[in-house]
């Protein structure tokens, strides 16, 4: 018997393939669905601070119209900003009674404070943990990568003074020396460190001469990045990891796995299948272990991880010398 349990940030799951922040996991009728698929954990979509800036400016405009009066400006702020955390807190009371897996609230931050008042009220709520969506884009020429990442230490160190619940971080690759800086963060005591959040890609329309949205959804490709820093960081951290990006099918889950990683999140693969296709990265992944002669997770986490495999420098090797070496002796 195939046995896909594992623990992430102290949470007892029942398989390491969680739902990762996205429209699948913003109501009730898809968290059961989730559940129904055999999923370990689900992270809820996140509340972003935009949408709710938005939505102020949005209403804003309208009693403007309406009236052409000020005095609704510091009202209007509050009371949008109070409905949509009461609608979140909501769908957290409720998902928790409704299925058994862990609840994994999330918080995609644009500044530093904006949120820190909300994470004890979430965690009233039931939330089993909270996965901070953090990313301080490294373009600003003025402010050093020193700067840079104290934001990230920062939102830790407020957000722990507030809540008991497990802690997860959710960050980019985007940094000078990103194996000491996650090193550093696992001392935080943040309970996982999840490698890495996409973002918004411009892509240009040669036709039109406009710039547009480019790939929303991850491709399979891109798992090579959080491959090669699981394998990399594993045995290294003083917290858990969890794999996203690139995770679009069980054997892809496995992977990760193998480098490391406690859990994976999947989104993009959701979005192209459905989530029934959960049930099929389950199967795929009981069939790999069986295979093996694996039985239990903890049979093979990590057994690939630079840590544990004969030639370690093949995580850290950047080019294709020996690739086309290789070829041009052929």
């Amino acid at each position: 018997m195939i046995d896909l349990s594992c623990s992430y940030m102290g949470l007892g799951l029942r398989s390491p393939i969680i739902a990762a922040s996205s429209g699948f996991t913003d109501t009730l009728v898809k968290i059961r669905h989730l559940e129904q698929q055999g999923v370990g954990a689900v992270v809820l979509k996140s509340i972003f601070e935009e949408e709710i800036i938005h939505e102020y400016h949005h209403v804003l405009r309208e009693e403007a119209d309406k009236t052409g009066r000020e005095e609704f400006l510091d009202y209007l702020d509050v009371r949008l900003r109070r409905e949509t955390l009461d609608k979140y807190l909501n769908l957290i009371s409720e998902a928790k009674k409704a299925v058994d897996i862990p609840i994994i609230a999330s918080i995609n931050c644009k500044s530093a404070y904006e949120w820190m008042t909300f994470a004890d009220e979430i965690e009233k709520a039931g939330a089993d943990a909270l996965e901070l969506n953090v990313f301080v884009l490294p373009s600003a020429i003025g402010r050093s990568s020193e700067d840079n990442e104290k934001v990230y230490f920062e939102i830790v160190k407020q957000v722990k003074r507030r809540i008991s619940i497990p802690i997860a971080l959710k960050i980019s690759y985007y940094f000078s020396n990103l194996a000491q800086f996650a090193i550093d963060l696992s001392h935080s005591g943040i309970g996982a460190l999840v490698l890495f959040n996409r973002f918004y890609s411009p892509d240009i329309d040669l036709d039109k001469l406009q710039v547009n949205q480019g790939h929303v959804l991850s491709s399979p490709g891109e798992l090579s990045m959080p491959l090669r820093w699981i394998a990399m960081l594993h045995g290294r951290l003083s917290c858990d990891m969890a794999g996203t990006t690139g995770v679009h099918d069980g054997k892809a889950a496995a992977k990760l796995l193998l480098a490391g990683a406690s859990v994976v999140q999947v989104a993009s693969a959701f979005y192209r299948h459905g989530i029934g296709y959960a049930a099929v990265m389950h199967n795929e992944l009981r069939e790999w272990m069986e295979e093996h002669g694996f039985k239990k997770i903890s049979d093979f986490s990590g057994m690939l991880s630079q840590k544990k495999i004969s030639d370690p420098a093949i995580y850290e090797r950047v080019q294709f010398m020996k690739y086309f070496s290789d070829k041009d002796s052929l």
